[in-house]
């Protein structure tokens, strides 16, 4: 089967690289500068080539397999209110933002990817922003696009909306359209879950998940400044509490056999990752915050599966290699 190759910066705990690997692209390099995410990706695939480093500290002439690759993708830290100033700050996640623009002038990729709040590719208060990558861009010659999808059209079950920037050589911009939903019915807590509820015996599973018919709020990983693992803010807390869910913390194995029927139950950081989409077999390197912090900061895979295939179909066959 015919493959792309693909940078893939900013990684995290693989989210974005293992939907595109099922779309076609292999990595020839994966950088992130957590050591703990670049470990669980390592132990999911041990043939990745894996760096462990700041962005800003990478530099592609010491990595040339990085030239010419088909795809650069990335999906930075989620970029804060302080961008709706109109500048990129020095430090932080504007500045990453910016760097992987820059990354384009010594990679020279085919396509680039970028995912990040949805805000960035719509709202007024990015226009500055926006207005500075499609000048960078235009000036590396690329046509673009922006828009915002949902991870739940994509058979995630959450509410989870990304703002995306697709960018391609121009010969090739033209041809791209964003990837159509591929669920007609969005994904309930509930169907996901199921099966991981009831693996204890817990014997209020069934009717758990009969009353967790909606899809889940936007998982957060939260700062690496604050304290343990929960899910998310107060409006989040009291949509789970509806589904049976107790959101202020998580707990370290699902309910089991004395779990009362009807009692608030706690998830885990590996059902989480259920309802962002990995798959059952993906394991995550650290402890339960570290592990669920991995988790509510990645890309769904099927997000990165869907644009993938999208970003495929724009290429021109002559680019793609056996």
């Amino acid at each position: 089967m015919a493959r792309l190759r693909s940078l893939d910066v900013c990684s995290g705990a693989g989210g974005l690289a293992l939907g595109l690997e099922r779309a076609g692209f292999d990595p020839v390099l994966l950088l992130d500068n957590k050591g703990v995410a670049c470990e669980t990706v390592r132990v999911n695939r041990p043939r990745w080539n894996v760096l462990t480093t700041d962005l800003l500290d990478f530099d592609p002439v010491e990595h040339q397999e990085t030239y010419d690759v088909d795809l650069l993708s990335a999906g930075p830290p989620r970029v804060k209110a302080s961008a709706a100033n109109g500048r990129l700050s020095s430090e932080g996640e504007e500045r990453l933002l910016e760097a992987t623009v820059l990354l384009m002038h010594a990679v020279q990729p085919r396509a680039l990817l970028l995912e990040n709040v949805p805000e960035l590719a719509t709202s007024p208060a990015y226009a500055a922003v926006r207005g500075r990558i499609e000048s960078e861009l235009t000036h590396l010659g690329y046509g673009f696009h922006w828009f915002v999808l949902n991870a739940a059209d994509f058979g995630v079950a959450q509410d989870r909306k990304h703002g995306v920037l697709v960018a391609l050589g121009k010969p090739w911009a033209d041809r791209f359209v964003p990837p159509a939903p591929t669920v007609s019915r969005h994904a309930s807590v509930g169907s996901v879950l199921r099966r991981s509820m009831r693996s204890r015996g817990w014997p209020g599973a069934d009717e758990w998940a009969a009353r967790a018919i909606s899809t889940a709020p936007t998982l957060v990983g939260g700062s690496e400044n604050r304290g343990g693992a929960d899910l998310g803010p107060r409006g989040s807390k009291r949509a789970w509490k509806r589904m049976g869910v107790e959101g202020k913390s998580l707990a370290d194995e699902v309910p089991g056999p004395d779990t009362a029927p009807r009692e608030l139950v706690r998830l885990t950081p590996e059902q989480a990752a259920l309802l962002q989409g990995f798959p059952e077999d993906w394991r995550f390197a650290g402890r339960k915050t570290a592990r669920y912090r991995q988790i509510g900061h990645a890309s769904p895979p099927p997000l990165g599966e869907a644009l993938g295939r999208a970003i495929a179909r724009a290429l021109p066959p002559a680019t793609i290699r056996a």
